[in-house]
């Protein structure tokens, strides 16, 4: 009996040693294998001793934690690639989820209004404070439609875009994409173009109803005598040839604006280049009574320049001059250079210019005195024409006036210029 006993006792003793190093053991290392893998930890090691079952386990576990690896990669490479995607939009993006939180905001978005630097989950109405913004997502993500709408902020205009995001397998509206693309300049172009078409009718109309008048008066009264016969003529001339002067001004701004030709350089002489053009322009200098003066740097480089273009940038400002100087004022040419630059420009004592209007003489038919303009033959083109020709040449316009004291107008042009094609 106590043999019997005694040999319970060891085979039970061995028993629960035997299971205990099978099953016990190993299920202990197992947990705590799986806790280090929730946690995302690499274990030294997925062998696990004992019984074959727990092995099996142990090389599962490796191969999860493996694939799982693999599989964060994979994201962390998409989130990589979205985020360069999104920070390449120049426009502003964000992406809002059905309750119109907002969950993904891109760079430009932040530039027009910037949000908090954490946006997830915030509502729209708190990083787009504009409701008109709110209600186009609200009909976006109701009617499952693409929506559009224009914002004004201050001087920038936006063209907003709400586009929904719908699931693949039912076609629930999960969220929306709104885009916010800068408009402001095609704003200001097509306000230039409307301007510029009502500029251009209000120049033409006004002497081609002086001609059609005056035509009309011909027509309707043969008897007219030879001395009214011959001032109506004058009158017509010059109304005709301010008719020509317009559009000759406009063929060149369609010209210079069309990109239709190249500007062929040449290397330019500066001091012989002015004298000549105060010699061709002596006898209207002399019919004005006014002191021109040329005033050349030392030593001035050639520079390489389209000669004939040159030569009109002169001719406009010294007209302008020539207009606006009373008999007994000054003119003057100047020519300075630097290292890189080369600046002409012409000076005169004559009326000036409002400091209000001076940002806007180099604009289409703008005028600072509109009725004295017309009345000295000005078309309001001159200095457009400026501007485009130093711009073809890489270079660049400044003026600067006074009331009562006169004028400067700046043509600054690089030595070696980069030529945009005209």
């Amino acid at each position: 009996m106590f043999w019997l006993l005694l040999g319970l006792i060891v085979g039970s003793t061995i028993t629960f040693v035997v299971v205990r190093h099978r099953w016990i053991v190993p299920w202990r290392d197992l947990s705590a294998l799986v806790r280090r893998v929730g946690r995302g930890e690499q274990p030294p090691t997925f062998l696990i001793s004992g019984a074959d079952e727990t092995r099996r386990v142990g090389v599962a576990l490796e191969e999860i934690f493996l694939r799982q690896r693999e599989l964060d990669q994979q994201l962390a490479q998409r989130e990589s690639g979205t985020q360069t995607i999104l920070g390449a939009i120049e426009d502003g993006l964000l992406v809002v989820d059905p309750k119109r939180r907002v969950t993904i905001v891109n760079r430009g978005l932040r530039k027009l209004f910037s949000p908090p630097a954490d946006v997830a989950g915030t509502p729209l109405l708190e990083v787009v404070r504009d409701a008109s913004v709110d209600r186009l997502l609200e009909q976006t993500l109701r009617q499952g439609t693409l929506g559009r709408s224009e914002l004004e902020m201050g001087e920038c205009h936006l063209e907003v875009s709400a586009v929904p995001i719908a699931h693949g397998g039912n076609g629930e509206i999960t969220g929306a994409v709104v885009l916010f693309h800068d408009i402001t300049a095609l704003k200001r172009t097509d306000q230039m173009r409307s301007d510029f078409v009502a500029n251009v009718s209000h120049e033409l109309r006004t002497p081609l109803s002086i001609l059609r008048g005056y035509i009309e008066t011909l027509l309707d009264t043969p008897e007219t005598s030879a001395d009214e016969t011959r001032r109506i003529l004058g009158v017509m001339e010059r109304h005709s040839q301010r008719l020509d002067a317009i559009v000759n001004d406009l063929l060149t701004l369609a010209q210079l604006e069309a990109r239709a030709s190249e500007l062929q350089l040449s290397s330019i002489d500066l001091a012989d280049l002015l004298g000549d053009i105060v010699r061709d322009w002596e006898k209207k200098f002399a019919e004005k009574g006014v002191k021109v003066d040329v005033d050349l740097a030392p030593n001035l480089a050639p520079i390489r320049a389209n000669e004939e273009r040159l030569q009109e940038i002169l001719y406009n400002l010294l007209d302008n001059a020539v207009k606006y100087t009373p008999a007994g004022g000054e003119i003057c040419l100047r020519a300075e250079q630097t290292p890189t630059l080369t600046t002409l420009s012409v000076s005169d004592s004559g009326v000036g210019i409002p400091q209000e209007d001076l940002p806007r003489i180099f604009e289409r038919f703008y005028r600072a005195d509109k009725a004295r303009s017309r009345e000295l033959g000005g078309t309001g083109l001159g200095l457009s024409i400026v501007k485009h020709i130093a711009q073809l040449h890489g270079g660049r316009v400044e003026a600067e006036s006074e009331l009562g004291k006169g004028t400067t107008i700046r043509v600054i042009l690089p030595n070696a210029p980069a030529v945009t094609q005209t």
